[in-house]
């Protein structure tokens, strides 16, 4: 085992120790630029969703929501491994391994650029004959060609961001990404209405403006850890794969995108599912799942923060303050999916009237958001679980608590439950039960690793 303990990592004023001191403020403190940072992003979906609503018509929106399940399915393994970087880098932080870290920095940057260039080819290939097994309308197809071979070009700066961002937050940084999504927001927003309005470019022009801002965020994250004096400093003349680094990189983090991958299978099936419904559903259930993903967002930075909190400790071997972090973690996703959850649904009709003035297009939508946003929590509450199990190193016991708890159940509703009672409302109640239990099994599942992590760190 190689340790280099000496000199300890300086910290900057970015960074959190997440390894001393009190535990609610600091997790406070990292959680709230994440979930803003998600927001952010999210306002890139929103601000194409409601532009080509508004000024393209609904056909177009139908193209651009209907696609998101399908990105989702392909790019989520390759995601999968910025999860790896994260907690790899969490741990050699905590426990002051620098040359370690300094390797995996600069694997995971080569590494995240290779990927975006494969994701360029799989969605230039792939995006028709998926959208035709997915019963997408011919109507609608088209348009969702387009938008889904634009976003995937666009796709070696969406990796190496989310690479990038993945080794800030492993140090506790949150603050830095907040701002560059910021930059890139108001750039996305200004070029949605120029190319759509102006331009009348339709959801080219939205693809094309969320590549352009996604390039100004990954330049921006790239640029800050070049400009760090910390030991997770990025020289882009030392860019290497290291082999070791890598194949633990995809230990941790490839059963994770799997555990996407077949998150969103199940998604793509309910997508599927909406399709039969007609595109005014599509359209309701896409402007819905835009809201309901704010909320998601809020309470995933619980998780990454249980997870990135929980790998230095591990890191540290402070395995004492581990299960204060998931409780206090538990506790605060729980209270941010309540007031969120349910205050978006009691605010759904002037919402949902952001993206569509439709009535039925709203009535579609409010029903999705009764089934998902009021019991929302018990998703966030699996995620902690999640979270809290990845930053002990464990990957697989995740991944296959969420195939089956979530995916597997979730098709097999579709199949005799929905295929019983074939209702909007029967539908999406799949959700919150798969959640549920999902959760249940996650916490049986953390504390058996817990208890090993303690046993093996007993022995070292």
């Amino acid at each position: 085992m190689k340790l280099h303990l000496k000199p300890r990592p300086r910290r900057s004023s970015y960074e959190i120790n997440m390894t001393e001191g009190p535990l609610m403020g600091k997790l406070v403190r990292f959680s709230i630029p994440l979930a803003l940072s998600g927001v952010l992003q999210l306002l890139f979906n929103a601000a194409d969703i409601v532009v080509v609503g508004r000024f393209a018509g609904s056909h177009a929106l139908a193209a651009v929501g209907s696609t998101s399940a399908l990105n989702m399915l392909i790019v989520n393994l390759f995601i999968g491994l910025s999860i790896g970087v994260n907690v790899l880098v969490a741990r050699y932080f905590g426990a002051g391994q620098s040359r370690d870290l300094r390797e995996t920095v600069h694997t995971a940057i080569l590494t995240a650029a290779a990927c975006g260039v494969f994701l360029i080819f799989a969605g230039m290939f792939l995006s028709r004959p998926l959208l035709q097994l997915m019963e997408t309308p011919e109507d609608v197809i088209d348009h969702s060609v387009l938008y889904m071979r634009i976003i995937f070009a666009g796709m070696p700066v969406s990796m190496v961001y989310n690479f990038g961002s993945a080794i800030l937050r492993a140090v506790g940084d949150t603050q830095r990404p907040l701002y560059f999504l910021l930059t890139a927001g108001v750039i996305n927003v200004a070029l949605n209405l120029f190319f759509v309005i102006v331009l009348h470019m339709g959801v080219a022009g939205v693809a094309l403006a969320t590549i352009i801002s996604q390039t100004v965020s990954a330049a921006l994250v790239v640029l800050c850890l070049v400009r760090s004096e910390g030991v997770y400093r990025l020289n882009l003349k030392e860019l290497r794969v290291y082999k070791s680094k890598l194949k633990e990189m995809a230990r941790i983090g490839i059963p994770a995108g799997i555990q996407g991958s077949m998150f969103s299978i199940s998604n793509v099936l309910i997508q599927s599912t909406v399709n039969g419904f007609g595109s005014v559903a599509m359209a309701g259930s896409t402007a819905a799942g835009n809201i309901e993903g704010f909320v998601f967002t809020a309470m995933d930075a619980f998780n990454q923060a249980a997870q990135s909190f929980v790998g230095q400790n591990y890191g540290a071997k402070k395995l004492d303050r581990v299960k204060r972090i998931i409780l206090i973690c538990l506790g605060l996703v729980t209270v941010m999916g309540l007031v969120l959850g349910v205050g978006a649904y009691l605010a759904a009709e002037p919402l949902l009237g952001i993206y569509s003035a439709d009535p039925a297009v709203i009535a579609y939508g409010k029903a999705r958001m009764l089934a998902i946003c009021v019991p929302y929590f018990t998703c966030g509450a699996m995620g902690i679980f999640v979270g809290g199990m990845r930053g002990l190193g464990s990957s697989v016991t995740p991944m296959l608590n969420t195939v089956f708890s979530v995916c597997v159940l979730r098709v097999v509703w579709v199949y005799t439950i929905f295929a019983l009672w074939p209702t909007w409302e029967v539908l999406f109640i799949s959700y919150p039960v798969t959640w549920v239990i999902a959760s249940l099994m996650g916490c049986v599942c953390y504390l058996v690793i817990k208890k090993r992590a303690c046993d093996r760190l007993q022995k070292a």
